[in-house]
């Protein structure tokens, strides 16, 4: 079982950036596609971001488009979030999940659904002050 491990969180103004990165580690075999998403207070977990475990494929939740960058270090077991130009609404725990369906290529897997990931990592606290 792979274990993943975010880090990067912090308190960051308005307009900020910010890098979490997830760290794989354990029975990877090799990288995995790989979501993040992110929990505010009293919301549900909603998605982020998704990269393939090529790097081919990415995706973004429309709020974070043009602001957000994915991307992966395979050589690292290391996947990436670039956040610029922060947002008050985008304070949240952010989480990164590692999904073996989606590695495996399951037709009826959706990145954007968080029951398709099997392996999740702790979550790191995003604040951003206005």
């Amino acid at each position: 079982q792979v274990q993943l491990v975010e880090s990067g969180g912090g308190l960051v103004q308005t307009g900020g950036s910010l890098r979490l990165s997830c760290a794989a580690s354990g029975r990877t075999f090799g990288s995995k596609a790989t979501g993040w998403f992110r929990q505010a207070p009293g919301k549900e977990r909603e998605f982020v971001a998704y990269i393939s475990r090529t790097g081919d494929s990415k995706d973004y939740t429309d709020s974070v488009k043009g602001r957000f960058t994915i991307s992966r270090d395979s050589a690292k077991n290391t996947v990436y979030l670039q956040m610029n130009n922060l947002k008050s609404e985008d304070t949240a725990v952010y989480y990164c999940a590692a999904s073996d369906k989606l590695s495996y290529g399951w037709a009826s897997a959706q990145y954007t659904n968080d029951a398709d990931y099997n392996a999740w990592g702790q979550g790191t606290q995003v604040t951003v002050s206005s």
